[in-house]
Parts: C-alpha cells; structure tokens; sequence
C-alpha cells in the first residue's frame, strides 16, 4: 500500500479516532470545533504530516501534531501513533478529567427518580405529621 502525503481532514479525524463517523467529524469541523493552524477549515481541507490541530470535543481540548496519516480506520493502540499531542494540553486535559470526575463524586445525582422504600416511606409519614 503506498504511503499517503495528504489526507482529506475529517478522513483523518474519522481514523484517528476522535470521532465515530466521518460524518461527526464534518459537522465538528463546520461548527469550528476543528482548526488546523490556527485556522478554522473545511471538512475537505486537506492536511499533511506536521499540520497542528485544535479539537474541542465533549468541553475537552486536544492540540496535537499530526505525525502518521492512514486511508483506513484502525485499533486505537494505532491511532495513537498517527498524533503528538502538546504536554501542555495533555497536563489541562487530565486536570479537566480529575476535576470532572470530583464533581461527580460530590453531586451524585442519578437522575432517576425512585419510588421510596418502606424505611424512605416511614420517614416521610413521621415528618408530614410531625
């Protein structure tokens, strides 16, 4: 298989890993979730080896330098190695994730409402009358 030099920009997110469909990856990169260089591009753009990338995805930041291209999606222990990502975002990404993981400890809500138990019910009936 020859070595690709360029790779349409939302092909390259789609085998890097960082979105599910190439169809994700375009709606990311037209909403200005995706700069290459600095600058805000098309999902068509096409990018080379060395070309820095800004993704904002899920309140999380990556800044990473492209270092391998792929024309087919592959394990993640291989799209790893197609990227370099800054120190600096990788140090902010896991202090982000500690600190999310914190607040969820904090504020654990499930979100579902239960139907109380018989020990729930029997505080309930004694602070209603009392």
């Amino acid at each position: 298989m020859p070595e690709l030099d360029a790779i349409r920009l939302d092909k390259w997110l789609w085998t890097a890993r960082f979105f599910k469909t190439r169809k994700l990856a375009a709606e990311a990169i037209s909403g200005g979730k995706v700069h290459v260089n600095d600058q805000r591009v098309k999902p068509g753009k096409e990018v080379k080896i060395g070309a820095m990338l800004s993704i904002s995805k899920d309140n999380y930041r990556w800044d990473i330098t492209i270092t391998g291209i792929n024309s087919q999606r592959r394990s993640a222990k291989e799209a790893v190695l197609l990227y370099q990502e800054t120190a600096e975002s990788l140090t902010k990404r896991e202090q982000q994730i500690i600190q999310n993981r914190e607040q969820r400890e904090l504020f654990d809500f499930s979100g579902k409402d239960h139907k109380p138990n018989k020990k729930e019910r029997r505080l309930i009936h004694r602070f209603k009358q009392g």
